[in-house]
């Protein structure tokens, strides 16, 4: 088992390694996280949180320090690129696929777990947030320690056999890092997965053996001192905006312009648990199927179900919400194939073959969507036609092609085989399509032209209207976010160093600010805000001579 386990957590770290580097900053959020690790390490202060000169108090430190420590052992300072601050969060989705594995190699045998590691090693979540530098691929690590090691104390407790000395450790270590990582998600999750389970068994006493005293203990040694730290730093500030004014408002309404509807999870499952999402939901169902005979079911199905639910309810919602809700199908799929073939594929029931048909139709959806994206997207954005889409494109659908079975068991190889596939799709198209798309990733092209025309070494850049964070991480902390009138002021106040970037529709009132001087414009750069969906023209100026 341990074996597997080392494979699984190697596998899954050669499956999210391209495009690591490859890939610009995401804005917008990677970028927020990033410059704020960035100026944890050029300030030297890794207790209180912030971007430029505002705070940032809507998560915890876990992921900063994390990072910071990252950017410390590649040597690089404030200077590290972005995949420094990636490494996290692929670690992250690394240990996660190691600790499915190790949770259903224990309840449901070595083949079993190694089956769950390839599914959360291949679906379409982790990839993305394997190469996506926030906090929610560490905080699924956690998830899947603390919820693997809280199944295997309630399913030895079931069994009348002796608990692990080590799990109830495991769980509160994994609770504590968790809280600091990003607050209540995982506490959350394994406290509906309890509840659920006492309203189908009406017991608690499995719960003594968590050894909760000494637990709690840990997990306030682990939280407590940077709680005090940034409370007195922030003047409670920070327990305001993190609790009072991010968590509570996205519960009560949209925040951040996420809010919408029951029902939005399903409609992006089949691309969040692409290409596993038919063949999980089959397992899925054929568990519900079973749940009155066998614990281990019944604590997977409570891993997802609730938590899933819950966070269709709640207003806001981004699709990695549910992430830490996965794992627990994924344990579902390496469960089938502890059966025999003829009871693995037991007929369903009519609803159930309704919605396993529904799965089916948005699988199929999201396999041809991915496959024509990897075609189609060069030729959108950047106007040419890029060889690699054929390889990414037919990976894609090998993926789905395999991961489309009328049987509901699905054998290891075949497993396998989709995880492979998808993995040469994820490589090409985060490694080398996405980044070829140039006209997106108007950041990178302004940080080359900053470089390129850099009048002096202490140059700052003034951005007029483009306001995006990863302008920030790239071109420096002390880049100045304004309007037209501050990029004016700012090159009357720095004459032979500093620069200005504006949008070319502008051009005339910039001139028409400078009092008697004019801009010199020294680039270029059209492009488009993925993030608004503008095509953009800016122009980079400086005082002319």
């Amino acid at each position: 088992m341990s074996r597997n386990i080392l494979f699984l957590f190697l596998f899954s770290l050669l499956m999210t390694v391209c495009g690591l580097a490859t890939m610009p900053p995401l804005d917008r959020d990677e970028p927020r996280f990033v410059q704020a690790t960035k100026q944890m390490v050029e300030t030297g202060d890794y207790v209180d949180i912030r971007f430029q000169q505002a705070s940032r108090y809507q998560k915890p430190i876990g992921i900063y320090w994390l990072q910071s420590a990252a950017v410390a052992l590649s040597g690089k300072g404030a200077e590290a690129p972005i995949w420094v601050y990636r490494l996290v969060s692929a670690l992250g989705i690394a240990i996660a696929v190691a600790a499915i594995a190790w949770t259903g190699a224990n309840l449901f045998g070595t083949s079993a777990g190694l089956a769950a590691g390839l599914v959360m090693a291949a679906i379409f979540a982790t990839a993305f947030e394997g190469r996506d530098a926030k906090t929610d691929a560490m905080l699924l690590a956690c998830c899947v320690l603390a919820q693997g090691a809280l199944a295997q104390i309630y399913v030895a407790s079931r069994r009348k056999e002796a608990v692990a000395s080590h799990l109830p450790w495991i769980f509160w270590a994994a609770q504590g890092a968790a809280i600091l990582i990003k607050g209540p998600i995982a506490p959350l999750l394994s406290a509906l997965t309890v509840v659920v389970l006492f309203a189908f068994e009406r017991d608690w006493r499995w719960l003594s053996k968590l050894k909760a005293a000494r637990g709690l203990a840990l997990v306030l040694l682990i939280v407590l001192p940077w709680l005090i730290l940034i409370t007195w730093k922030s003047s409670g500030a920070f327990l305001q905006q993190a609790v009072g004014k991010d968590m509570l408002g996205k519960v009560a309404q949209g925040e951040e312009s996420h809010g919408l509807p029951p029902g939005f999870y399903m409609l992006t499952y089949s691309l969040f648990m692409w290409p596993f999402g038919l063949i999980a939901v089959g397992a899925g169902l054929q568990a519900l199927n079973r749940l009155r005979d066998d614990p281990r079911l019944r604590f997977c199905l409570a891993w997802y179900i609730p938590f899933w639910l819950l966070f269709e309810l709640i207003p806001t919602k981004l699709p990695h919400y549910v992430l830490p809700a996965y794992p627990g199908m994924a344990l579902l799929v390496g469960w089938l194939l502890t059966l025999q073939p003829q009871e693995a594929n037991a007929p369903l029931r009519r609803w159930q073959n309704w919605l396993w048909w529904a799965t089916a139709f948005g699988f199929v959806l999201v396999t041809a969507g991915l496959a024509v994206l990897c075609v189609a997207a060069p030729i959108h954005f950047a106007g040419t036609f890029s060889w690699w889409s054929i390889p990414a494109a037919a990976a894609a659908l090998a993926a789905g092609y395999l991961g489309f079975s009328r049987q509901l068991q699905v054998p290891l190889g075949r497993i396998a085989a989709v995880t492979i596939c998808a993995g040469i799709a994820y490589a090409l198209l985060f490694g080398v399509i996405a980044p070829s798309l140039k006209p997106i990733w108007m950041s990178p092209q302004i940080e080359a032209a900053v470089r390129a025309n850099r009048p002096c070494e202490t140059t700052v850049l003034a951005s007029a209207d483009y306001h995006e964070p990863s302008l920030v991480f790239l071109v420096g902390t002390n880049t100045i976010l304004t309007d037209v009138d501050g990029a004016a002021q700012h090159l009357l106040a720095d004459p032979a160093c500093a620069l200005a970037l504006a949008p070319i529709g502008e051009e005339k009132k910039l001139d028409g600010l400078l009092a008697g001087q004019s801009a010199s414009r020294v680039a270029r750069i059209d492009g488009i805000n993925y993030s608004s969906g503008d095509r953009l023209s800016l122009g980079l100026y400086r005082i002319a001579k």
